[in-house]
């Protein structure tokens, strides 16, 4: 699994320190960013989050590259509807260079390591397979519509992928760029950094946490799972070790903005 945050709102805690002051002041935006230095706006963001006031942060937003997730991963993510996906194409995408991802208890033990793989590049050749059958027909079939040969191979091969793609995996590694405000990515984090959470989702959370902590301290000074701030909301389900949780992303954000 690759995260980089490759964009982001500029001077996010400053942006969000005016936005939530122009709310109670007679001055614009534009002079109250004048006056607001790092430290300043960090205290205020910092206020702003023991009380609870959540609004102004959406106004900072950030942007991460993902890659070597899997199509299953792909699934839990979008439920997070405060957010923008864009996602490789397996419609438009040949897999030509087939990667996958393998679950840690998977790939743990030997046998069901051995399952697994067999299963996956059954899938695979189905695919290879398929594309093969259904260009060849496609390709005959434009060629008899006066399509000249290039074109035809073209549109032929997009139009056989389209439908092969049905018999690949989950497992299958996807990449997307993602983009989420503030306010969404601490609901985000507080869902999915859980212990509770599906472990390709939990790691994605912690990752994009870590890169998001150093250009926002304050913001993010709370993130993590709901335990990390607060009690676990988890109730029966809970996994015991909020203490245990709590240091480890203290560990985290400290390594972070190290």
């Amino acid at each position: 699994m690759q995260v980089k945050l490759i964009s982001h709102t500029a001077q996010p805690e400053q942006v969000v320190a005016a936005a939530a002051k122009l709310c109670y002041s007679d001055t614009g935006a534009m002079t109250l960013m004048e006056g607001l230095t790092e430290e300043k706006a960090g205290s205020f963001v910092e206020m702003l989050s023991n009380i609870g006031h959540e609004s102004p942060i959406e106004h900072a937003s950030f942007t991460f590259a993902v890659e070597g997730v899997s199509r299953s991963l792909l699934a839990q993510i979008t439920r997070h509807r405060l957010a923008s996906f864009s996602v490789q194409s397996q419609r438009y995408v040949k897999l030509t260079s087939f990667e996958y991802i393998t679950p840690p208890e998977i790939s743990a033990d030997p046998e069901t390591l051995s399952v697994f793989e067999e299963t996956v590049q059954t899938c695979v050749e189905a695919y290879r397979k398929l594309s093969e059958l259904l260009e060849d027909r496609h390709y005959q079939d434009f060629l008899s519509q006066g399509i000249e040969e290039k074109e035809a191979r073209r549109r032929a091969e997009k139009k056989a992928i389209e439908d092969a793609r049905f018999v690949l995996p989950n497992a299958s590694e996807t990449k997307m760029v993602i983009t989420m405000n503030a306010r969404e990515l601490l609901h985000f984090f507080r869902l999915r950094c859980c212990n509770r959470a599906q472990w390709e989702i939990r790691a994605l959370a912690k990752a994009m946490l870590a890169e998001v902590y150093p250009v926002a301290p304050h913001i993010f000074a709370k993130a993590g799972p709901s335990c990390v701030s607060g009690s676990c909301p988890e109730g029966k389900m809970t996994c015991g070790h909020a203490a245990d949780v709590r240091e480890e992303y203290r560990i985290l954000k400290e390594q972070a903005d190290a």
